[in-house]
């Protein structure tokens, strides 16, 4: 397949089929191309584990660190505590910080099955309660939060659907989408940071981070996101017969795992090659 970016990084994600919307593709291209680059994907702690849609953006953080770049996993302590309201149509149960806490701990353990933590180039994990806890209230408000429209939040599918259907959408989740934004401008001044990663859906709230740096007076940051993954069918990917496919056995089993991919359609084989393992893309086409 013939290259489409000069850094490898967009090339293998490009290549795999990760890639569905790159804020400003040259210029992320050319920037990972000259050197080494930080890139971070955020994940909230509402459970004890991450599921199989999860790990799609885990693996482009292995494929950030595997092309020589730095690789951020950012644990929600803090935005885990206000729960993001996106395509939800009730507000999410509230968390204590020690239930929060003991989630993170369970989480840690896939990630260590994917990313490096030590040796050369170790991938950083970071929890955002460091400095969303430690914000004072009118000072936020204040510095970071006139920067954002309301009327444009409104706009936002992930509220817009919610408020269409006459559902309650509380001010406290309203806050969510400042706090991720935030938290981008935060990861860039402390980390060098300059691209955010996730799902197709949280494109909004990442392009959030990009636009608040750029009013803040920060440097040029850089969004990607990676398709919602469906079957050939048209069902969305990670639901078996019993619920989420978990990545923690304990609530998963491996033996359910290992027959959830066994069972896949011939249509779905190769692009979760692709995605899901490691091997060279002229052995996936063969």
């Amino acid at each position: 397949m013939a290259a489409k970016y000069k850094s490898d990084f967009l090339n293998v994600l490009d290549q795999r089929g990760f890639i569905a919307q790159i804020s400003d593709a040259e210029g992320l291209d050319s920037l990972a191309a000259k050197g080494p680059i930080t890139g971070y994907v955020g994940y909230d702690a509402t459970a004890t584990s991450i599921h199989i849609g999860n790990l799609i953006t885990v693996t482009m953080l292995y494929w950030l660190q595997e092309t020589g770049h730095k690789a951020i996993s950012l644990m929600g302590g803090g935005t885990s505590m206000v729960g993001d309201p996106s395509f939800r149509d009730d507000q999410r149960s509230l968390l204590s910080v020690e239930k929060i806490n003991a989630n993170i701990e369970s989480i840690k353990r896939v990630y260590s099955n994917v990313l490096r933590y030590d040796g050369p180039n170790p991938a950083i994990m970071v929890n955002n309660a460091d400095w969303l806890l430690e914000l004072k209230y009118v000072e936020f408000l204040r510095d970071v939060g006139r920067y954002f429209s309301v009327n444009r939040m409104l706009s936002f599918d992930s509220v817009k659907l919610r408020l269409d259907r006459e559902q309650s959408l509380s001010f406290l989740e309203f806050n969510y989408m400042i706090m991720q934004g935030y938290d981008f401008v935060e990861l860039n001044r402390r980390y060098g940071c300059v691209l955010q990663m996730g799902g197709s859906d949280q494109w909004g709230n990442i392009i959030n981070g990009v636009e608040l740096s750029h009013k803040m007076g920060g440097q040029q940051l850089y969004a990607l996101t990676t398709p919602l993954l469906t079957k050939a069918s048209g069902e969305k990917m990670g639901k078996s017969a019993s619920g989420a496919v978990w990545l923690n056995g304990d609530l998963f089993s491996p033996y359910d795992f290992w027959q959830y991919f066994r069972n896949a359609e011939d249509a779905d084989v190769g692009r979760w090659l692709r995605i899901f393992t490691r091997l060279p893309l002229d052995e996936i086409g063969r």
